[in-house]
């Protein structure tokens, strides 16, 4: 059987706005790579095409043509919510000029809306929720349907949904990503600006689930259990990536990377001892984030951390991010930083119970921290959040899948006026960040070591000026 892993371009930069997404920030599709790599590490045939790599071309259609090309017996499409419908126009044209071939999605729209997707969109033929690697092995395999656990498929005219998978418990077991599988990897990827020195650059997740609820966070595929990789599994991968593929630069998105306290030391351990040319960037949450730590992070090479914080308004932080203090925040950031590591301060904009109010003391609150950089995501609600239950309870929701990616306001909350002035606040907010004296100041300390970063604007400055024009405020939106 011939298998294709297809990962959808779908939306990923902001409505009516030019998309410069994959000029910012090119991430090699992990999941997909690492289902590639248990298939062929059981002899089977498999290609992975991803829309947003390298060399792809735009749209729908021009994408299921090279799908097409590849004669598959099964496609596979890994969908994040904007993606889904580019995936469903992609199966419907493979499905047109292959009949015979059968089409499966997962992802974390899929284990988060399950059977309906099944029932609205006839062109599917399988969903895997859940952790797909074991679940497209025994698909792939030929095992009957009924048999095979995490899987969802007709029976005629029913619609029927398996037990769940039971969760890999053992993480070391999976091959590492078939990065072979990627056309110009990992030149033709790369990070997001100033968050790197030395190029080229990967990204790599060493843990799967999380033990946090926070009321915008979907854990539809790994739950709220947190299994990890060993120490000595993560240092074999980075020195695979550094060894075969060159890569100087990993950003690890874990959400709770240094959680386990003694994998942490075993690992920066081992990296500082070894001493491979890379560096690296994680997440830290405050409370995890004591002075040793700190220091044997930065002595293993890592550059950066980033901090979630969400919100600079007490009630929402409890209302959305229990056990996160603002004092405790500000501790964390200038420990941090005094430990030699820069830190990066991530916050969400709109969520329920927000107001013009909470909005100004985010706004202060992030200028006060002396952040090294800042993300300010747009509240999205996906469907597999605990928030998303009673989210019209809370404001206004346009369920329009294209736009749920973190970049649009989909979700407009009672105290605030209009989208319009949603999106006046966001770009007053962002601009205040990066017009600030202070970040000014450190950027220029830091230009020649990010001259990599300002040749790739300068390769691309026209799409980066356009994105920029984005962010002046506009006065006359109340």
């Amino acid at each position: 059987m011939r298998v294709v892993l297809v990962h959808p371009a779908g939306s990923n930069w902001v409505l009516d706005k030019p998309d410069i997404s994959v000029t910012a920030n090119r991430m090699a599709p992990g999941g997909l790579l690492s289902i590639a790599a248990y298939l062929l590490q059981h002899r089977r045939s498999v290609a992975v095409h991803d829309c947003l790599g390298p060399g792809t071309p735009q749209g729908p259609t021009a994408n299921a043509e090279q799908i097409v090309a590849l004669a598959p017996d099964l496609v596979g499409f890994s969908t994040t919510t904007s993606a889904f419908l580019d995936a469903m126009a992609m199966a419907q044209q493979i499905k047109r000029a292959l009949p015979h071939v059968k089409i499966i999605c997962g992802g974390v729209h899929v284990s988060a809306l399950g059977a309906r997707l099944l029932e609205q969109f006839e062109v599917i033929d399988y969903l895997a929720f859940g952790e797909g690697e074991l679940t497209m092995s025994e698909l792939v395999d030929g095992r009957p349907p009924t048999t095979i656990d995490g899987l969802i498929w007709r029976d005629g005219d029913r619609v029927v949904t398996n037990p769940p998978r039971q969760l890999i418990s053992d993480l070391d077991s999976l091959p590492f990503p078939a990065y072979d599988a990627l056309a110009d990897f990992p030149r033709g990827y790369y990070l997001p600006p100033f968050s790197y020195i030395n190029t080229p650059g990967a990204t790599m997740i060493t843990s799967r689930g999380c033990v946090y609820q926070c009321s915008y966070c979907d854990r539809s595929v790994f739950k709220r259990g947190f299994r990890y990789n060993s120490a000595d599994y993560v240092f074999d991968h980075i020195e695979l990536l550094h060894q075969s593929y060159g890569v100087r630069h990993i950003n690890i998105y874990d959400d709770l990377f240094t959680t386990n306290r003694k994998r942490i030391v075993a690992l920066c351990e081992k990296l500082a001892r070894k001493g491979l040319p890379i560096q690296f960037n994680c997440a830290v949450r405050v409370g995890h984030t004591d002075e040793a730590l700190l220091e044997m992070l930065r002595d293993a090479g890592c550059l950066m951390v980033s901090l979630g914080i969400e919100s600079g308004d007490t009630e929402l932080l409890e209302r959305h991010k229990a056990g996160v203090e603002l004092e405790e925040v500000r501790e964390t950031v200038e420990r941090i930083q005094a430990k030699g590591l820069r830190v990066k301060g991530l916050f969400m904009m709109g969520l329920p119970g927000e107001t013009e109010a909470s909005i100004r003391k985010t706004s202060d609150f992030v200028l006060s921290l002396d952040l090294d950089d800042m993300n300010m995501a747009k509240f999205t609600p996906f469907p597999g959040a605990p928030c998303w239950p009673t989210i019209e309870q809370d404001g206004t929701l346009d369920e329009d899948w294209r736009l749920m990616n973190c970049l649009n306001f989909v979700f407009l909350p009672k105290d605030i006026p209009s989208k319009e002035r949603l999106e006046q606040l966001y770009n007053e907010h962002v601009k205040r960040f990066y017009t600030s004296p202070k970040w000014r100041r450190r950027l220029r300390r830091r230009l020649w070591q990010h001259r990599k970063t300002l040749w790739h604007f300068l390769r691309h400055l026209p799409s980066f000026l356009s994105a920029r024009r984005h962010f002046q405020p506009s006065r006359d939106k109340r």
